[in-house]
């Protein structure tokens, strides 16, 4: 129901932000889309962030200011190898919800990255804003579920507080977070649970350089998750995290030389000890909380983007 309210003029205001309303259009979703790759594509051609800041944020965004950063230092005339991307065969997912941001996923076929799904989460605060990308993940064919639609075609978004999931779409990161560190059954197994904490452990002790991992989550503003109901009752999940590692060298020796982009967003002298930031956007399968059997309430991470934003030298 729209909610009315009467000012002392006499004037009535419709409180749009409290109606429950769809996203966008299909039609909108598709432009804004197409003006994303447009932005993306000047941006990746110059090397030159302040060409799509309009339409990026969130983790998304702070992954692609760096890695345009670090191309502008090593290629102040551009990007040669320069390749537009382009995104085809593209299905919109919108959701209907109260209050800001709305938002809505767009799943295209892209030519880059190999045969996958490119997933993107637009959204916006206010309706003069652009649609913003604040998640992009790459995800198998295939392994994009079945989403919950009402008779007008149209997702349910899930609270960010729900009891209804195995994993509340609120606690993601942080228990993603935790389980890194520490390991668990929060998570099933895959690529990047078991298999990347494997990676960590063998990594940190290789002899002559220390490795130590930090990892933090993001909640707050564009970095805040975002779900969407699936057929099943569960929920597709977007969350972000940070993560730093700091190498240090054994005494009498120095750390590897980093790659280019590595230098390119350093700041200090890099010696005896080298501390990297990235930030990673994930997205996951929650299932419903009432889900029994073995793994049945553990939740499945599909696909992880990560990107260095930050280094130190020291």
């Amino acid at each position: 129901m729209t909610v009315l309210s009467l000012t002392a003029s006499g004037c009535v205001v419709v409180h749009g932000e409290r109606e429950v309303l769809p996203a966008t259009t299909p039609a909108e979703a598709a432009r804004a889309l197409e003006q994303f790759t447009a932005a993306y594509n000047r941006a990746d051609r110059a090397y030159d962030s302040s060409l799509d800041a309009d339409y990026v944020t969130g983790a998304l965004g702070a992954i692609d200011a760096a890695r345009l950063k670090a191309g502008r230092v090593n290629n102040p005339g551009g990007n040669s190898a320069h390749r537009p991307l382009t995104l085809t065969d593209a299905r919109f997912t919108i959701p209907k919800k109260a209050g800001w941001p709305r938002w809505f996923v767009a799943d295209a076929k892209g030519n880059k990255g190999g045969n996958v799904r490119w997933l993107l989460v637009f959204l916006r605060y206010d309706l003069g804003e652009k649609w913003k990308v604040a998640y992009l993940t790459l995800v198998a064919p295939g392994k994009v579920p079945e989403f919950k639609k009402d008779a007008d075609g149209l997702a349910e978004a899930v609270p960010a507080n729900t009891a209804e999931l195995a994993l509340a779409p609120r606690d993601m990161s942080r228990a993603y977070a935790t389980y890194l560190q520490k390991g668990g059954e929060t998570f099933a197994p895959g690529a990047h649970t078991t298999r990347w904490r494997e990676v960590r452990a063998k990594n940190a002790s290789r002899p002559g350089l220390a490795r130590q991992y930090i990892d933090q989550p993001m909640t707050d503003g564009p970095f805040a998750p975002l779900a969407l109901r699936t057929a099943d009752g569960g929920a597709l999940v977007f969350f972000t995290t940070r993560h730093y590692e700091k190498q240090t060298a054994a005494q009498g020796t120095t750390v590897p030389t980093p790659d280019k982009n590595v230098r390119a967003l350093a700041t200090g002298e890099i010696r005896q000890s080298l501390t990297m930031e990235f930030i990673s956007n994930q997205v996951a399968l929650a299932p419903p909380r009432s889900a029994g059997g073995s793994g049945g309430s553990q939740v499945s991470v599909l696909a992880r983007v990560q990107g260095l934003t930050s280094a130190r030298g020291e």
